[in-house]
């Protein structure tokens, strides 16, 4: 399923036009994108949880050539499923 499946399940279950579904649908991913990048944790009860984790820079070996890479410093975004989902995978 990708974004346009979506909006078009979000049109179809409220009943609405797919441009209204298209702005609610960008309105909440725009939300939860806001609040990571102010390293906020954003829980959704029932479908679980997104946060950023910091991430130090590191040394790694490069397969192709057995080189030193120095890897910089990034935040990385964690999500973990809440019960609900967990529990429709698995159904």
């Amino acid at each position: 399923m990708n974004k346009q499946d979506i909006i078009n399940s979000v049109a179809k279950s409220a009943k609405t036009t797919k441009a209204a579904a298209t702005e609610s649908v960008n309105a909440v991913f725009s939300s939860i994108k806001d609040a990571l990048r102010k390293r906020k944790q954003v829980r959704i009860i029932g479908f679980g949880s997104f946060k950023t984790r910091h991430v130090p820079a590191k040394t790694v070996r490069s397969p192709r050539d057995g080189s030193q890479v120095k890897v910089p410093a990034c935040n990385r975004v964690k999500f973990s499923a809440g019960k609900d989902l967990k529990e429709a995978a698995n159904s």
